[in-house]
């Protein structure tokens, strides 16, 4: 069974979780959420090991890669229908901090991972706030803004097993 350790940004609406496929981490692109996802990194990740980051290349992906690790990105494709990425490859780490939001079915990427380790962030469903929208761009929406628990039952159904969480602002 594969493993997960988790962190929730709770104010700043994202979710960092760790599980080990034993491996999947989570976290917030903010500074606060920089420095934790590097420190957990270099706790938790040998700089040897090769990481593939779902999603064009972004500022947290660009800070790791200047820590030392080793990051490719994927080139944007929808992932709902191409998950190409995670099938033709031999990455150690998958990492993808804030996509399973925009996915229709994150289920299926979920359950196809092969790698040990998967290491993302998603926001956290708030009670007064609606889910993100953007009317310009309908691949940049959020069609799941998880609870902790819905997010924990989906990790468990595709056979990650949470290990420790916690959350932050």
């Amino acid at each position: 069974m594969r493993k997960v350790i988790s962190s929730i940004g709770a104010t700043s609406l994202f979710t960092t979780w760790l599980i080990k496929f034993s491996g999947f981490i989570t976290f917030p692109i903010k500074h606060k959420g920089f420095y934790k996802l590097c420190k957990l990194f270099s706790l938790i990740l040998s700089k040897d090991e090769n990481i593939l980051d779902l999603g064009v290349k972004n500022p947290l992906s660009e800070s790791l890669i200047r820590e030392g690790f080793e990051i490719t990105n994927t080139n944007g494709e929808d992932l709902d229908f191409d998950r190409s990425c995670i099938h033709n490859s031999n990455y150690s780490v998958i990492s993808a901090f804030q996509i399973f939001e925009h996915m229709l079915n994150p289920f299926q990427l979920l359950n196809e991972i092969k790698s040990n380790k998967l290491i993302c962030s998603i926001p956290l469903k708030l009670w007064f706030a609606n889910a993100y929208r953007n009317h310009q761009d309908i691949r940049d929406n959020h069609y799941h803004e998880f609870e902790t628990w819905q997010f924990k039952m989906l990790l468990k159904k595709t056979g990650w097993n949470v290990v420790a969480e916690e959350k932050f602002t």
